[in-house]
Order: C-alpha cells, then sequence, then structure tokens
C-alpha cells in the first residue's frame, strides 16, 4: 500500500522555477531538479527518443565498434563494396567464410545453409582432423583448399636409426683414450688395430685380411689412411711409423724419430704427420729418403689428436697437455694457441663446409665441445655434452656433426650445427667409444669401444637426398668377427 505522506507530497503543487532552454516538443517538467533525482532525470534524457543530441559535440561511450570504410580490401581481393542480395554475399559475408573455413575447415556449411539440413545430422558424425601447417600464413594453420592463403611446405624431419645395421667383433681392440686404432680409407677399406696386428675390412665384400704383425713385442697405436690410393700409415708403440702398401699387404718403408709411442697419424696429400708421447709432431715427406723434414714443438704432453685442414693449408693438434694448437705448412711454432679446455683434446674435426671452422672436444674433466674461426682466431661457441669426449667428425653432405663420448654414458651424439640440437642420441656400446671413421660417402659412421666391438650407423644423409628416411643396410643387420 502507498505511503500517504508520498502521495500527499506528489499532489502539492511545485514552485515556479526558471524556465529551461530545450526543444519544443519536449516537456519542461521532465528537467525539473526538484521533482525527479539526478538518476532519474538522466536515465529519461537517453532512453527518450525525442531527446536531440547536438551536432558539434562528440559523445563518447566504452564500446568500440570498428568501422571498414577505410579498409583496403583489394590487396586481399575481396571487395567490401554490397552487392544485390542475388546469392552474392558484401565483404563481411566473404570475411565470415574465410573466418568460418578457418575455424571449422573449409567444407563447413554456411549457417543459413545448414538450417535447411536435418538438425541431427552432425550427431557422432567423425570428422577428419584439419590438417595444419607450422609455416602457414594463416595464423589458423590450413591446409591448400582454403583460398587466398599460401603456404609453404613442411620439411620432415629426417630419422636417424637408433641401431646399428651391423656389428663386428674386434677382439684386443684397446680401451686406451690416447690411440686412434680405427680409419676408413677413400676405397671403402676399414683399417683396425687389434693388439698387435691390423686387419682390413672390405665394406663391399666383408672380406677380412690381415696386413701386418708387429710381433710379440711391438703393438699398433694408430692407423690412418693416405687420402689417396692404398698406403696406410702405422703406428707403433716403439715410436715408428710403417707404410704399408694394402693392395699388395707389402710394408714400403719403416720411419723413425720419435722416441715414444705414435698415437697419432694425420696425412696432407704426401707429406705425413705424426704425433707421439714424447710431446712431438714430426714432418715426414714419404718422396724423401729422411725420416722427417721438420718437428714442431709445442706441447707439454703427449700428443693425442691431430687434423689437417680439407685445404691442406693448416694442422690442428691436441694433446694431454689440455692445448689445441693450429700449424701452418712451414711453422715450426704454433701459429695459434688455445687453452680453454680443461683436459686432454683428441677430438679435432674440421669443417668441410666453411673455412676455418675448427671443432675440438675435452676429456672427462672438460666434456665440452668447442667451435674455433682460425681465420678471425675467434672462439665462438662451447656446448657441454655432460662426458668425456672422444672424437669428433663433419658430415660432407650436410652441417652436421658427430661426437663419440665416454665417461659416464658412452653415447653416440648427431648434431645439427650451428644450433647444436640434437639429431639423434646412439647407445649400444657398454664401454667408452674411443674410436671413430666415417665411409667415403659421407653416410656411414663406424665407432669402436672397449667393450670389443665395432658398431656401423647410418647416420647421415647421402649427397643427393638429403631428406632420405631409408634405413640403408638395416636388413643386413648381424655380428660376425673382424679376425
Amino acid at each position: 500500500m502507498d505511503d500517504p505522506t508520498l502521495s500527499n507530497q506528489r499532489n502539492q503543487s511545485v514552485p515556479s522555477t526558471p524556465s529551461l532552454n530545450v526543444p519544443t516538443t519536449m516537456s519542461d517538467s521532465s528537467f525539473h531538479l526538484e521533482n525527479l533525482p539526478y538518476r532519474t532525470m538522466h536515465i529519461n534524457r537517453m532512453i527518450n527518443s525525442s531527446y536531440n543530441r547536438s551536432p558539434s559535440r562528440t559523445i563518447y561511450s566504452d564500446r568500440f565498434i570498428p568501422s571498414r570504410s577505410g579498409s583496403n580490401f583489394a590487396l586481399f581481393d575481396i571487395s567490401n563494396s554490397p552487392t544485390s542480395t542475388e546469392g552474392k554475399e558484401d565483404g563481411s559475408g566473404t570475411y565470415n567464410s574465410l573466418l568460418r573455413a578457418a575455424l571449422f575447415g573449409p567444407d563447413t556449411p554456411d549457417k543459413k545453409d545448414s538450417l535447411d539440413a536435418p538438425a541431427c545430422r552432425n550427431i557422432f558424425r567423425y570428422k577428419t582432423e584439419t590438417k595444419r601447417s607450422l609455416h602457414s600464413l594463416s595464423p589458423f594453420g590450413l591446409d591448400d583448399s582454403v583460398p587466398g592463403i599460401s603456404h609453404s611446405p613442411v620439411k620432415t624431419p629426417r630419422k636417424v636409426p637408433r641401431s646399428p645395421y651391423k656389428v663386428l667383433d674386434a677382439p684386443a681392440l684397446q680401451d686406451d683414450f690416447y690411440l686412434n686404432l680405427v680409419d676408413w680409407s677413400s676405397n671403402n677399406v676399414l683399417a683396425v688395430g687389434l693388439g698387435n696386428c691390423v686387419y682390413l675390412w672390405n665394406a663391399c665384400s666383408s672380406k677380412v685380411t690381415k696386413l701386418c704383425d708387429l710381433g710379440i713385442d711391438d703393438s699398433v697405436c694408430s692407423v690412418s689412411w693416405a687420402q689417396r690410393g692404398t698406403h696406410l700409415a702405422v703406428g707403433t708403440s716403439d715410436g715408428e711409423v710403417e707404410i704399408w702398401d694394402a693392395s699388395r699387404c707389402q710394408r714400403v718403408r719403416t720411419m723413425e724419430g720419435h722416441r715414444l709411442r705414435v698415437g697419432a697419424l694425420a696425412w696432407s696429400s704426401s707429406l705425413l704427420s705424426s704425433g707421439s708421447r714424447d710431446k712431438s709432431i714430426l714432418q715426414r715427406d714419404i718422396r724423401a729418403p729422411d725420416d722427417f723434414a721438420s718437428k714442431l714443438s709445442g706441447h707439454k704432453s703427449e700428443v693425442c689428436g691431430l687434423k689437417w685442414s680439407y685445404d691442406n693449408r693448416e694442422l690442428a693438434s691436441g694433446g694431454n697437455d689440455n692445448k689445441l694448437f693450429v700449424w701452418n705448412q712451414h711453422s715450426t711454432q704454433p701459429v695459434l694457441k688455445y687453452c680453454e679446455h680443461n683436459a686432454a683434446v683428441k677430438a679435432i674435426a674440421w669443417s668441410p663446409h666453411l673455412h676455418g671452422l675448427l671443432a675440438s672436444g675435452g676429456g672427462t674433466a672438460d666434456r665440452c665441445i668447442r667451435f674455433w674461426n682460425t681465420t678471425t682466431n675467434t672462439h665462438l661457441s662451447c656446448m657441454d655434452t655432460g662426458s668425456q669426449v672422444c672424437n669428433l667428425v663433419w658430415s660432407k653432405n650436410v652441417n652436421e656433426l658427430v661426437s663419440t663420448h665416454g665417461y659416464s654414458q658412452n653415447q653416440i651424439i648427431v648434431w645439427r650445427y650451428p644450433t647444436m640440437s640434437k639429431l639423434a642420441t646412439l647407445t649400444g656400446h657398454t664401454y667408452r667409444v674411443l674410436y671413430l671413421a666415417i665411409s667415403p660417402d659421407g653416410q656411414t659412421i663406424v665407432t669402436g669401444a672397449g667393450d670389443e666391438t665395432l658398431r656401423f650407423w647410418n647416420v647421415f644423409p647421402s649427397p643427393k637426398s638429403q631428406n632420405t628416411d631409408s634405413e640403408i643396410g638395416a636388413s643386413s643387420f648381424g655380428r660376425t668377427t673382424i679376425r
């Protein structure tokens, strides 16, 4: 029931007030502040359809309604001009069609078309998932059936087989970090030093040949094939370097000069470099009668890594003194010295893709792969692998490299350079993976370990097909002996 007091107040007369300047079509009583609260007056003004806004005053609100009048739809081949309603859409209709296709797929019908279909036609109906491209210009990753949107092909990640396609037993393969007992020739023949003997394994015929026997008082410490031909250099524990012609299984010559074992060898055309535990490096020209042409001094401990650059202008050497040195063809002192490693540097590899790019790996206390630019004498980057780095080799076909490791994970890692992202981690060896060589076609690597096995892995693509997914040789998996 209404309050009589309020009723009486409504019926009382209201004193006159100064008139307001309002349009003639509106009642002056609606603007009496004494009659209505200010909020009610404001609402009446907003909802009163007869209220006229001043043309010179802009009214602001909390909603933003975009205007497409200034949009350049010609850039997207979309017309913004309205057309007749005879089955044609205006610009907003075309935009809605593209948006509908982006969200729900290109086969999604329009709303007006879906109303004509049975209401239950999509109930419990499976639909193929829309293909999405990571490189599409569309934010929704559409397939090629959506008009007006371009795409770039997605590169399928290369598959690296996780298992070796062949395993060879290698009895008496030494578990010694400072030796280099495996090498693969340009004629597809693998040389392996086992105890005091050198064996050859023909990768084409799987034939095994015993090349030499050094005798009970000597042992093989390193093997290295000449870049071309059938000559094999063999470093011995007595400090000698023997040159063998593998095609005839005959020793060509024996060269002396070192006082202790020769654990590292590297060829540069007819020049042979040998590194020894006596801390020296000897440069030998096998065409000359002298045992060596020059002696390189600089390391303070055993030389365990040697590699010539691909242009045969620079020689990199690593030692048990944690140093990495670079020499030129005529120097007897290192022209570059790198001392950042904290353990022995055995793993050394020159890039075949970029001149002057050198990779090196440190031992157990270091565990890092470092990259150097010998042209500018700069340290480029460092990657902590988490375990002892025993060997490094670059792929000739793609910009990738392989590292083999010892303590404590005994793994093989395929890296993509320069991001150093891991393409694959291969396991199988139960001892340190101390030996590594790559096939002449650049697709296969062989690894050797103190578990007395040689394992063959397909890790790199062929030069002609860098995206191949074939597992070459996987069907010939087997285990035989090299001896």
